[in-house]
């Protein structure tokens, strides 16, 4: 009792404390949904690569659109954008089961990455805000390990409903909606209007002081959209994983993240965004070029886990632009920067779809490629980057660290 109440005094003074919540309400939906997606899709559907790739390119389009959250909060809190956005998004999720038809597929789809892509703009947008800089790497590897936790737990009800209950996809769809929807109502209920204490610029920024950031972005979402859409149906389409399976691997998968991203901040913190981007772009070439050779189920699933972990390593990405940004900037570039995520996002499925039908070892050796290029561009961000250091000097660097 003395805890609810002292929970209850204090929500009001800690922002972040929202954002894990809601960081909890999106698993429900969106895990479930990933989970499902290449089981139903192949078995329900009668989806190939080229069909599940036209799929993925028509979720990715609100993302590429998500810019269009600067106009909307013209009008609304961004708080308010947030959790409407989530509605959406458990929506989307809940009417996914009703058809297997193709076009009720791409239409539910485009419902649901509406509300997941302008919630993770938002969300970015807030956390920006919120979460001090000294702090935000490890703000962030909690809100991933929250996110992974309630991963878990929608990955164990996909476990559990198709292995032991042997209930169909519809029934778990309408579940992991509704309990986002709820989670919305809960969040409502305990947190007030949060205040904004830099007024953010509600039109479109585009700032050449920012092309690293851009870049680093546009590149992300590249082999972003590799893993997401042909890594789980390469283990499917290839090694016939059934639902029991991939809902499994994903559980082992979150299970690790949610102990190792609060880690993985904690060492962005102390060691640096430039480090982090190393190390991951360094697995990624490992990692693709691991999955166009792989011929074992064994080494493909190594990889996938492998995969997953290096996400935790990302969120640098972000605490590297809330350093070098302006404070009024961040809602602004948040959105355009989930547009320029998704520029290669969006075509990518469509036309990697139609090359998987070939070759699917050239749709990773391709993303081998990228992850070095995005190698090479992350050795650009400086050892200790702020509004006044936005791009690596090396020759100055070395010059200002060298004793006298």
């Amino acid at each position: 009792m003395i805890g609810l109440r002292r929970f209850l005094r204090e929500r009001e003074h800690h922002p972040e404390w929202l954002l894990y919540l809601m960081a909890a309400a999106v698993p429900f939906s969106f895990s479930i949904w990933r989970a499902l997606l290449n089981n139903f899709a192949v078995e329900e559907a009668g989806f190939t690569g080229i069909e599940i790739g036209i799929l993925q390119s028509v979720r990715e389009i609100p993302g590429f659109l998500a810019f269009g959250v600067i106009f909307v909060i013209r009008y609304l809190r961004e708080q308010t954008v947030a959790l409407l956005s989530l509605v959406i998004l458990g929506f989307g999720v809940c009417i996914t089961g009703l058809s297997t038809e193709a076009a009720w597929l791409y239409l539910t789809t485009v419902i649901m990455s509406i509300g997941f892509h302008y919630f993770e703009a938002v969300k970015t947008s807030l956390f920006m805000q919120w979460a001090p800089k000294e702090q935000a790497p490890v703000i962030m590897g909690k809100i991933v390990a929250v996110g992974s936790l309630f991963s878990i737990v929608s990955f164990g009800i996909v476990w559990l409903a198709f292995e032991w209950l042997q209930i169909s996809f519809n029934p778990v769809y309408i579940l992991g909606g509704g309990l986002t929807i709820l989670m919305v109502v809960l969040a409502r209920a305990l947190y007030p209007y949060f205040p904004q204490h830099v007024k953010q610029k509600n039109e479109i920024v585009l700032k050449r002081a920012y092309w690293l950031y851009y870049a680093l972005t546009f590149l992300s979402g590249a082999r972003r959209q590799i893993f997401v859409v042909f890594a789980g149906f390469l283990l499917v389409e290839r090694f016939g994983l059934s639902v029991g399976a991939m809902s499994l691997l994903f559980l082992v998968t979150t299970t690790i993240m949610t102990v190792l991203a609060p880690m993985a901040g904690r060492w962005i913190r102390d060691h640096g965004e430039r480090n982090a981007l190393v190390i991951e772009y360094v697995g990624l070439v490992i990692v693709f070029t691991g999955y166009a050779f792989a011929g074992s189920v064994a080494v493909v699933i190594g990889l996938y886990l492998l995969d997953n972990l290096l996400f935790s390593l990302s969120t640098s990405i972000k605490t590297y632009f809330q350093k070098i940004g302006e404070p009024d900037d961040f809602a602004a570039t948040a959105s355009v920067g989930f547009t320029i995520n998704h520029i290669a996002a969006v075509g990518i499925p469509v036309v990697f779809g139609m090359l998987w039908a070939r070759s699917p070892a050239l749709v990773f050796q391709i993303g081998a490629v990228l992850a070095a290029l995005s190698l090479v561009i992350s050795c650009l961000v400086p050892r200790h980057p702020s509004r006044e250091n936005r791009i690596a000097r090396p020759f100055q660097e070395r010059a200002a660290e060298s004793p006298l």
